[in-house]
């Protein structure tokens, strides 16, 4: 009974993409056990902090309890979707904290206030330690992480965690089709296509406004792709995902940009010409170095060059090949 594990360890460093796809392979089909969808929202909350590992590739229990939480509260309260059978924990909680603070089903998770956030991730972090860590752990036969739930991290294998930074929009697609077709299964819904719109969309911020706040306090407002002044009456501004949200499906103020309504239009889903790289490898420099910032923002604290730069680089091998300029 895998779940029931408080320690694992990786069991075989050396894996090649084959082994890793059939691993995959069989998480995602029949043969592993599920009698919820959790092992999907580990899944998906593990990519989303791909690029928030510090050095030894850990991730805490705390990111991922957040993302977790994110994912199901948006799928259980806001889409109104049962995601296991009857009694299942994480579902049972989050209804409990709605009904406790008559909470308006509407509200996406990032619009309720951070005290009720914290209380939510609690209490879904107990569930995942119960129910989630080790179950994934025991269907990937220990090769994709080693987890510990008195140190409250879990450490991806090397050459997993390459991997999936390289098949990233691949992944991302398959573990929301196979996600939706179980919560069909689950639910009284239209069909798998209604679905995959709202498993696609549970990860994305409802708003970037805190984000816009703090980028204006710390830099000129002017747009980083093009120059233009955001200060005129007819300037909008925007918050642009340097690295296409698309791919990597989160939101980490060093991946965010300040940008004029045209810029913003023109650029959509599509990386920009490689000089602005070394732009934004400059201004995080800048946000790195504002103490209060990194003081307040876990994700400054494990941020690295490398980072934005293998997000470009992998961004670009998973299809996003339309370089864009202004």
């Amino acid at each position: 009974m895998s779940h029931k594990l408080k320690v694992g360890e990786i069991q075989e460093t050396y894996l090649t993409d084959e082994d890793i796809w059939r691993v995959l392979t069989r998480l995602l089909s029949n043969k592993a056990k599920k009698s919820a969808t959790y092992k999907f929202g580990l899944v998906k909350s593990i990519i989303e902090n791909l690029y928030q590992v510090n050095d030894q590739l850990e991730i805490t229990y705390d990111q991922l309890a957040f993302s977790f939480s994110k994912i199901y509260w948006n799928l259980v309260i806001h889409h109104e979707l049962q995601q296991g059978t009857t009694g299942s924990a994480v579902q049972n909680n989050l209804e409990e904290i709605q009904q406790k603070y008559n909470l308006p089903r509407d509200f996406s998770f990032d619009r309720l206030n951070s005290r009720t956030q914290l209380e939510i991730i609690k209490k879904v972090k107990a569930v995942m330690k119960t129910n989630v860590f080790g179950a994934l752990y025991g269907d990937t036969k220990g090769l994709f992480y080693a987890f510990d739930h008195k140190r409250e991290y879990l450490r991806l294998n090397k050459p997993v965690h390459i991997f999936m930074m390289k098949y990233q929009a691949l992944i991302v697609d398959l573990v929301n089709y196979h996600m939706a077709k179980m919560i069909e299964k689950l639910n009284d819904t239209p069909n798998i296509n209604y679905l995959l719109e709202k498993v696609e969309s549970i990860a994305r911020r409802g708003s970037l406004k805190p984000f816009e706040r703090i980028l204006i306090t710390y830099f000129e407002q002017t747009c980083f792709y093009c120059g233009k002044s955001l200060h005129t009456r007819n300037s909008k501004t925007h918050v642009d995902h340097f690295i296409p949200w698309s791919f990597v499906q989160s939101d980490q103020i060093w991946n965010l940009v300040l940008a004029c309504s045209q810029c913003n239009t023109s650029k959509n889903d599509k990386i920009p010409e490689r000089s602005f790289l070394n732009n934004i490898l400059e201004r995080n420099k800048i946000l790195v170095n504002e103490t209060q910032l990194t003081e307040n923002m876990s994700e400054l604290i494990t941020y690295q060059d490398k980072k934005i730069e293998m997000l470009y680089d992998y961004s670009i091998q998973n299809g996003f090949n339309e370089i864009w300029v202004p």
